[in-house]
């Protein structure tokens, strides 16, 4: 199998099993001879979406459809795998075992990835015709899920810790190493400064908050830090793709990464609108 040492490598790195990376890649592209293969290096059947460099228009399904354009093989390979591992819709997928081929595939016809009701028979098809279920085989280093990694902690502090007494009244959190609560109902940015010990411009400034507001709603449920977060998101986070109606200060506290940090990594402005599809990078690249 001509790509099987890069799905072999993608599964080690993202957690996608080889032999799913090898059979989309057969059906999407014709077993390599598809135009879109031939002439663009797509060989996952990607849409523009967001996209950013050369692209290509071809029917699908009847109507003219943007493509992207790689420049290789392996790139093609290597945003297959960063759209999979960071789409939300997808993440369920990585609980899975590395082995279980069978289920990733009805995961990915139930979660969207292409429109043929016999999508996941074909997958599992050509990965017992060809045998690729031998390639899943090797296992080692696999990364945690997604899910797993964004998993919060719950803290349990003893009488040293400087939240202790808050352990009392509330559960606090970590995400990333950064802790937090979550609000209820008539808390404040204020009563939660002074609960934690902090100056009211602290509390805001963890949270990304606008300082020169004379009055910062908090309402129950909400996600607040009470710690600086983090330059970067943990590894094995390394990018978000937007699903909706999402901005990057919502991105930031999902992940405690500071939203500085992510405008920065992605050259953006911190209240720009961002597109369904669009990659968000959560920490900087190698």
């Amino acid at each position: 199998m001509k790509y099987k040492d890069i799905a072999i490598k993608q599964m080690q790195e993202y957690g996608i099993p080889a032999s799913i990376t090898l059979s989309q890649a057969c059906i999407e592209t014709g077993y390599g001879t598809s135009r879109l293969a031939r002439n663009a290096n797509n060989h996952f059947g990607i849409l523009c979406h967001d996209w950013k460099g050369e692209t290509i228009s071809l029917a699908d399904e009847g109507k003219a459809a943007c493509f992207r354009k790689y420049n290789s093989d392996i790139e093609s390979f290597n945003d297959y795998a960063e759209f999979l591992r960071y789409h939300s819709r997808y993440a369920s997928l990585f609980d899975l075992p590395i082995s279980d081929y069978v289920g990733w595939a009805h995961g990915l016809k139930q979660a969207g990835y292409a429109t043929n009701p016999q999508y996941a028979s074909a997958l599992i098809q050509v990965i017992e015709d060809y045998k690729l279920y031998e390639y899943d085989r090797y296992v080692s280093g696999i990364p945690p899920s997604p899910k797993m990694l964004e998993q919060p902690v719950i803290i349990h502090s003893d009488s040293r810790s400087p939240f202790h007494s808050a352990t009392i009244t509330r559960i606090i959190y970590k995400q990333n190493g950064v802790s937090f609560i979550v609000s209820q109902p008539k808390d404040s940015y204020a009563s939660l400064a002074r609960e934690f010990l902090l100056f009211k411009r602290e509390i805001i400034c963890y949270n990304d908050l606008r300082v020169g507001f004379k009055k910062i709603n908090l309402e129950a449920g909400t996600v607040v830090y009470v710690a600086k977060k983090k330059r970067e998101a943990v590894k094995g986070l390394d990018k978000h793709i937007v699903e909706g109606n999402e901005s990057l200060h919502a991105i930031a506290q999902r992940y405690a990464v500071r939203l500085k940090s992510i405008c920065k990594y992605n050259g953006l402005q911190k209240d720009v609108q961002l597109h369904k599809g669009k990659g968000i990078l959560l920490r900087k690249r190698k």
